[in-house]
């Protein structure tokens, strides 16, 4: 297979680079296809969600991968987490988390897998805060995102370390991804809640099992796996 990021095409301007890496895999773009742009007119995130994303102020990346792993999230989570640094943590199932002292942790990047498991590939889609002004979001945003304080130029340097830690990741058996995730996990023993159907459960957090699903446990005490959909902290304060 050839190696990711070659050949890669850099757009000034596009919809959504997953729709754009998703169309070159349609016709046929060999693994390691690479798409990126300094700007998303409508860039998403999981559940149908706007990507927002100032126009050089972001990382916005698709890669292609034929023949993908199959805990690939797991792997893309743990590859970006580990460019933003050692304190970024992973919330299950695709956003990268980054706090410190004096600020409470906020999102810095999101994921997103579009997979065609009939087809044999999937696109990892990619979006991190590099050079984000906090102060141009909009006001519901605020607290909720995070930057890693970079300048804008910075983002070629930083896309190569991304492309070198996903091509790390990927090359790592899946016990110690899943060790490293462990170590970066947000959600570990915190109280949560999700739904399921039409109903609001909620327990605690027991970690992410060896096929990608997080298990909790219900307030009922009885512990089930979660394959998809979204969680969030119930705890006060959290």
């Amino acid at each position: 297979m050839s190696q990711l990021g070659s050949p890669h095409l850099h757009l000034r301007s596009v919809g959504s680079t997953n729709d754009r890496a998703r169309e070159l895999a349609a016709a046929g773009a060999p693994h390691g296809t690479l798409v990126s742009a300094d700007h998303q007119s409508s860039g998403r995130g999981r559940q149908g969600r706007e990507w927002v994303a100032p126009a050089g102020s972001s990382l916005l990346i698709s890669l292609l991968l034929r023949e993908p792993p199959p805990l690939l999230a797991l792997i893309a989570a743990v590859a970006v987490a580990e460019v933003c640094g050692p304190a970024a943590q992973i919330k299950w199932p695709n956003d990268i988390l980054l706090g410190s002292a004096q600020a409470p942790a906020a999102k810095v990047a999101g994921i997103l897998c579009e997979a065609r498991p009939q087809q044999d590939w999937a696109v990892v889609g990619v979006g991190l805060n590099a050079a984000l002004d906090l102060t141009l979001l909009p006001s519901e945003l605020s607290g909720r995102a995070a930057t890693l304080g970079l300048r804008s130029e910075q983002r070629t340097q930083l896309l190569e370390r991304l492309v070198g830690s996903f091509e790390d990741a990927l090359a790592k058996p899946e016990p110690e991804i899943l060790a490293r995730w462990q170590q970066r996990d947000a959600l570990l023993g915190k109280e949560i809640g999700w739904r399921e159907g039409e109903l609001t459960e909620s327990g605690t957090a027991l970690g992410v099992g060896a096929n990608g699903c997080l298990r909790v446990r219900r307030d009922d005490g009885l512990e089930l796996e979660l394959n998809a959909g979204e969680v969030h902290l119930t705890a006060p304060g959290s």
